[in-house]
This record gives C-alpha cells, sequence and structure tokens, in this order.
C-alpha cells in the first residue's frame, strides 16, 4: 500500500522538532501528580501532524497518551485555544460521542512553557486521500457515510445537555465569524488577495438567520477522524480547536466543500467519477444529512460554499503568517499558505454564484 504525499507528511510521530522542545522531567512529574494511573517513564515525540498546535505522542509505562499544545511564541487573539478543546472534547466523551478519552489540562506555562492537555492515543486507521483508493465503492461508500452521520450526530446534541450552554456567544453567528475570520486574515496578512477584499466587503450582505445553536466542530474532515481498522466505524473525531456554538450549517458546509475542491488538491474531489468509485454525490451527502438531522435542506448552499473557501483561505494565511513569523509548528506550513490565492478565487465565483 504507497503513501500519498499527504501520508507521508503527515502519518506517524518523529523527534521532537529542536524549537517545540520542552522539559520531559517537568511533563513526568506534572503527570504523576494530575493523571490518573499514571505510570512513568515517559517517553515524548511528536506527530507530523498539527498544523495549528503543536501534538506529541507521549509513552509512558501502561499508557500512550497525546498532548496538545499551545505553540511558543507570539499568537493570534483567541487562536490555539487548548483549554476549549479539552472542555468540548470532555463534554462529549461523557455521551458517549467518539472523541479520544480526555485526561488532564495544564494552563500552568510554567510546567513545558505554554498550556496543554493530555488525552488518549486511540488506535485506528486516518485516512488522508478522499479518493481512498485502497477501498472498495462498498467500502468507500459506508466511510463517507459514517462520517456524514458522525456530523449529523454531533449537531443532535444538545448543548445545555452536556455543560456546554456558554461555550459560545449566542445569536449573530455567521455575522461574527465573518468578522473574526476577516480580522483573523488582516492579522496575518503577508500580501494583497483582491478575491479576499472582496469577499471581506460582500460576505456580510448576504448573511443566513440565526438558527438554534449547536455544537460545530469548525474542520470537520476525514483526516480529522480515527476510523476502526477493520470497518467505516468513527472511533474519534479530532482537532477541536476551532469548535464554538453556532449555527450547524457551517460545519455541513464546510464538510461539503471538498466536493467543490479539486481533486488534485489534498482536501478535493471535484473531477473524480463518484458513482465509479461509490462516493456519494454531493446531493446525497446533504440528503443523508439532512434525513438525519430532520432537516428539509440546506438554504442559501453557494454564500455558505463561499463563506467555507474563504474561512479556509483565512485560516492558510494564518499559517502563513506563522511561517513569517517563525512559529508555524509543521516544516509543511509554507504549501498550506500558498494555497491562499486560489481559494480566495473559488470562494469568489461562488459568490458569483450567490449573487455577487
Amino acid at each position: 500500500m504507497s503513501q500519498t504525499p499527504a501520508e507521508q507528511a503527515f502519518t506517524g510521530a518523529k523527534p521532537v522538532d529542536e524549537r517545540l522542545r520542552f522539559d520531559e522531567a517537568a511533563l513526568a512529574r506534572w503527570m504523576a501528580a494530575n493523571v490518573e494511573g499514571f505510570e512513568g517513564p515517559i517517553e515524548v515525540s511528536q506527530f507530523k501532524g498539527g498544523q495549528s498546535n503543536p501534538t506529541y505522542l507521549v509513552r509512558s509505562a501502561n499508557r500512550d497518551y497525546v498532548l496538545r499544545r499551545k505553540p511558543p511564541g507570539v499568537l493570534l487573539p483567541s487562536a490555539h485555544a487548548v483549554d476549549r478543546e479539552f472542555r468540548v472534547i470532555s463534554a462529549l466523551h461523557s455521551v458517549g460521542y467518539p472523541v479520544a478519552r480526555p485526561w488532564a489540562l495544564c494552563e500552568d506555562p510554567e510546567v513545558i512553557g505554554t498550556a496543554f492537555y493530555l488525552m488518549d492515543r486511540v488506535e485506528g486507521r486516518i485516512l488522508w486521500n478522499l479518493a481512498l483508493p485502497d477501498q472498495t465503492p462498498d467500502e468507500r461508500r459506508a466511510i463517507y457515510e459514517a462520517q456524514i452521520d458522525a456530523l449529523a450526530d454531533l449537531h443532535r446534541i444538545d448543548p445545555e445537555a452536556v455543560g456546554l450552554g456558554d461555550y459560545g456567544k449566542p445569536g449573530n453567528y455567521f455575522a461574527r465569524q465573518v468578522g473574526r475570520w476577516s480580522k483573523q486574515y488582516r492579522a496575518s496578512e503577508t500580501h494583497t488577495v483582491k478575491a479576499m477584499d472582496r469577499l471581506i466587503d460582500w460576505l456580510p450582505q448576504g448573511l443566513p438567520e440565526d438558527a438554534p445553536a449547536r455544537i460545530v466542530h469548525g474542520d470537520f474532515r476525514l483526516d480529522n477522524m480515527i476510523l476502526a481498522p477493520d470497518r467505516a466505524e468513527v472511533r474519534a473525531v479530532l482537532d477541536w480547536e476551532l469548535s464554538t456554538l453556532g449555527d450547524p450549517l457551517a460545519d455541513v458546509s464546510y464538510f461539503l466543500i471538498a466536493w467543490v475542491i479539486p481533486a488534485s488538491e489534498r482536501n478535493g474531489l471535484a473531477g473524480l467519477d463518484l458513482e465509479t468509485l461509490g462516493i456519494p454525490s454531493m446531493r446525497d451527502a446533504i440528503a443523508r444529512y439532512c434525513a438525519r438531522t430532520d432537516r428539509e435542506g440546506l438554504p442559501q448552499l453557494d454564500w455558505l460554499l463561499s463563506y467555507n473557501l474563504f474561512r479556509l483561505a483565512a485560516i492558510c494565511q494564518g499559517i502563513g503568517g506563522r511561517v513569517r513569523d517563525g512559529t508555524a509548528a509543521s516544516p509543511h506550513a509554507a504549501a498550506m499558505a500558498a494555497r491562499v490565492d486560489p481559494l480566495a478565487e473559488a470562494a469568489w465565483r461562488f459568490a458569483e454564484r450567490a449573487g455577487a
């Protein structure tokens, strides 16, 4: 089974980057005092993935843990909120939603230099190629349906019932998100992108109506979940850094941008013969999601796709800003930053379809 460039770049662990090292003995002492059942000594390596928050494998005498920490250096406001990640996975784990078991949160930067949390290492498959070349058509369809069901099940959870009623601000979700990503983009802007300037002006003019708030993951995609080794079962949804309370349409439309990004890019399906591959069409994906969440359909889909491509461009620009500032956690960050212009152009095309 040959690995894709993305799998080679992001799968597995490596020695800890010199810029991201920390005092492992201090971590072991903290774990002994704060992690139930911990047995030292520990051995630390760094996962190749983790574009935003550096992510480490911590092997102990009796268990493997995953550590997520804020990166060192000057950070954008509200970014890298590992405390929020820990809170949301703790709430979701308590009701059986597929996330890694959380163990402990440390907000004291004196321990390893920045705040961090520990969770279980979940065994299984992380699949990076959306075409799923090593699967049969039936297996591909089952994997896509499992993803859609996991997203729908997240949006069926009542935030108040799991203690997350105050996890985000009420109302005006899309207005606040457009404002947030516009500010984040401007804060890390490295060059002029005319499409981004146009989108920043246009997106606030067509905001969808407010909907009841649900837990929104913010980056729900295939390579942010761990599947069982031998079947299409989602064992853990990963990377909750962007999660909040908001409109679930933001999440499902972000998931759907895979169908409009070219298959030549890592996160794209456009141009593939989906029917032959066994991968659901966008129409089929929407229908399955709506059936599971009792929705009639997805209104203003072109605006939503434009917004999500804009948001993804802003995220990539944030990575570009960290490359400029020397704080990017991944050596592949420069390639992510290079995606800003094409994503912005694609977002503007959907804006035009929506009436811009």
